[in-house]
């Protein structure tokens, strides 16, 4: 069935009054929440397979030929005094913990995509998938340690079922991390010292995650030392900042960037702070104190009015604006995946009816787009002159993309463009693979059946993930079965090796004929002509 898209949003809008319904409800019983899961925690009965962590032992589950351990703490609740600081160590425990259960996710707004609750301020929590069986040797598989997209402000590890990629031999880790305001605010109360970094606590909490990895992961079966770091959206975005970041060195060997190239640039401490007293005086500290941020509920903090992305230029967590970084060789010399789908902005133009411009989601003003209104949403979406908005329409004109000139111009400047970049940036450097996943029968997961006929953001992921959470869940036909196998294949090799070619699948590395890899059903293929058809010489040179 196709869902016109008024009839979708206007769906969409109900069910986001709904879930706002419920959302003080869910927020109000965090506490209780987790305290639920402190409980489960000490009794550990059961037969599953028992693995002594750095902390504790902890009791799984083993699901066919993957052992599956849920809800394990990489750091201590970061409540009350600990909110808006670095993550701490987590508390150790006697007996067996039961990690049968996935523990409560981040606060974060309500959303139609995915289930409500349970969420709790005490959230930072993993989840490893490991093959059967799992030997505890230094000489481990290797791992791919997953970060959730969701803008920085949604989304949990809960909805990435690492069983398949386990599966192919790799040690798969999905965590939480810190979102929206609680894992990103800047103020200028919350620093250490006058003028010292604050804000990026979410990117703190990834490193914590890692730096348990590196602790722990061998009782799992997984090798510490060949670790790959793996995210979609704002969790490729989250690699990114880690390859650039002093902080994650030798946390991890390979990087993973999915569809995360889309906010290279970092806004100045001075700004970000400047927002986060903006936010203080709305919540409820008009006197911008630290001690009145850290009392305040919950539900005063977890708002959609709170825009994270890009991140901050914090000065520790990361020095410079990602893009700049890694234009000047300053990151992580590790291997690098880097991939887009072929219309990352379909979804959010034809979907949400917005764009992500610059990481910051701007709304299209006139709707539906026509032809006389055209050039206005252009100027109006991308923040550019009227000049320049005419001669970007000139470059796409609307009747050579029927129905998707729009997405596709933001698409080329918001995700193709600086996704070559990228390539370019690292492939000077270290070895770097490319790729476009262009399979535009991709079944959406988060949209209705029907509703989008193209490869756009989030298409890839039921091909390397099952989805036990998704709205409309996926189902791959043959030919997408084999194209999923391949990928699965590709980046457990990418992980083992630093390389994703198998075999099957000979993936060259992106030099200078800017060799990427078409990722299309049933067999991928090799593609030379990104630059041109995403239109890069022109975005460059305006």
């Amino acid at each position: 069935m196709i869902v016109h898209p008024a009839h979708w949003r206007r769906a969409q809008l109900a069910a986001i009054r709904f879930c706002v319904t419920l959302a003080a409800l869910a927020l109000a019983a965090a506490g209780a929440t987790a305290a639920t899961a402190a409980a489960a925690a000490a009794s550990g009965s059961g037969s599953g397979p028992i693995v002594t962590t750095d902390d504790g032992a902890v009791r799984g589950m083993t699901a066919g030929t993957v052992d599956e351990f849920l809800g394990i703490p990489y750091a201590a609740p970061p409540t009350g005094n600990l909110r808006w600081r670095p993550p701490h160590p987590p508390a150790e425990w006697q007996g067996v913990r039961d990690a049968t259960q996935f523990a409560p996710s981040c606060p974060q707004p309500p959303s139609p995509f995915a289930p409500s609750g349970p969420f709790s301020e005490d959230c930072l929590y993993l989840n490893v998938y490991t093959p059967v069986p799992h030997t505890g040797d230094e000489d481990g598989l290797p791992v791919l340690v997953w970060i959730h997209g969701g803008g920085l402000t949604e989304e949990r590890s809960r909805n990435y079922d690492g069983a398949k990629l386990a599966a192919d031999g790799t040690v798969v880790v999905t965590i939480n991390y810190r979102l929206g305001a609680l894992g990103f605010l800047a103020h200028p109360a919350l620093a250490s010292r006058p003028g010292g970094p604050a804000g990026n606590y979410g990117l703190m909490d990834q490193q914590a995650a890692l730096r348990w990895v590196q602790d722990n992961i061998s009782q799992f079966g997984g090798d510490p030392h060949n670790v790959a770091i793996a995210g979609q959206s704002a969790g490729g975005l989250s690699v990114l900042a880690q390859l650039v970041s002093v902080g994650a060195r030798g946390l991890f060997q390979r990087a993973i960037i999915q569809s995360g190239t889309f906010a290279l640039n970092q806004q100045p401490l001075a700004t970000a702070e400047a927002t986060g007293e903006a936010f203080a005086a709305q919540a409820g500290c008009p006197d911008q104190t630290a001690a009145c941020l850290r009392h305040l509920p919950v539900a005063n903090l977890v708002t959609p009015n709170f825009v994270e992305i890009p991140g901050v230029v914090d000065g520790k967590v990361l020095t410079e604006p990602i893009g700049a970084a890694l234009a000047a060789g300053q990151f992580a010399r590790v291997p690098v995946l880097n991939g887009t789908n072929h219309d990352e902005e379909r979804l959010f133009v034809d979907g949400l009816h917005l764009t992500v411009s610059g990481g910051t989601f701007v709304p299209i003003p006139y709707e539906p787009v026509t032809t006389d209104n055209y050039q206005a949403n252009i100027a109006a979406v991308l923040g550019v002159s009227a000049e320049r908005a005419a001669a970007i329409a000139a470059e796409y004109p609307p009747g050579a993309y029927p129905d998707a000139a729009l997405s596709t111009l933001v698409s080329d400047t918001n995700f193709a463009c600086p996704a070559l970049q990228v390539d370019q940036s690292t492939a000077q450097r270290v070895p770097t693979f490319a790729y476009e996943f262009n399979d535009d029968n991709a079944p959406p997961p988060y949209t209705p059946p029907g509703f989008l006929t193209v490869a756009t953001h989030e298409s890839e992921l039921p091909y390397l993930f099952d989805l036990p959470n998704a709205p409309y869940p996926p189902t791959l036909n043959p030919d997408q079965q084999t194209l999923a196998a391949s990928m699965r294949a590709a980046w457990a090799n990418f992980a083992a090796t630093g390389n994703p070619a198998t075999a099957a699948v000979p993936w060259p590395a992106f030099g200078g004929s800017a060799q990427m890899l078409s990722l299309v059903p049933p067999q991928p293929q090799l593609e030379t002509d990104f630059a041109a058809r995403h239109h890069c010489a022109f975005w460059a040179a305006g």
